[in-house]
């Protein structure tokens, strides 16, 4: 046998997974955790509504752990403050506190694209009109005097 064989196809598309340190799950939301340095464990780092705000807190928490010279996802928006308590649970809550902010800004932005039909400004203390009176209409094939 010689070993090579055939190359290896992967099942996963770079498209599957748009960052690095995040996943989807099936019903749709995005988490994201790390493994913590020299050990086996996982650092979880919060469930969002859009990768980006996962890959923001991945991001956060890889820039506490390994320093500037980490590879970020997005490496012109991180804003590190110090950080003092280096532990696992200081490291999720900020970057938790990361991820959440860029997932509202990311919701209040979808929110804001209203559909043409919703332009309308309804006022739900106003009383509804009645509608007007529709004739009934007559039907000299029906009739009822017998």
């Amino acid at each position: 046998m010689d070993g090579g064989g055939a190359p290896r196809i992967s099942s996963r598309r770079r498209s599957d997974k748009p960052y690095k340190g995040i996943r989807m799950r099936k019903w749709g939301k995005w988490v994201a955790e790390i493994r913590e340095p020299n050990k086996r464990s996982r650092i979880w780092l919060g469930s969002y509504s859009t990768a980006v705000a996962a890959a923001r807190a991945y991001d956060t928490a890889v820039f506490y752990l390994r320093g500037p010279t980490a590879k970020l996802n997005f490496p012109d928006q991180i804003a590190a403050a110090a950080l003092h308590d280096l532990s696992a649970a200081s490291i999720r809550k900020k970057a938790a506190e990361v991820g959440a902010r860029v997932d509202a800004l990311h919701s209040t932005n979808r929110l804001s694209a209203k559909p043409a039909w919703f332009e309308e400004e309804i006022d739900l203390n106003k009383q509804p009109e009645p509608e007007p009176a529709q004739p009934e209409p007559e039907d000299s094939s029906l009739d009822y005097s017998s």
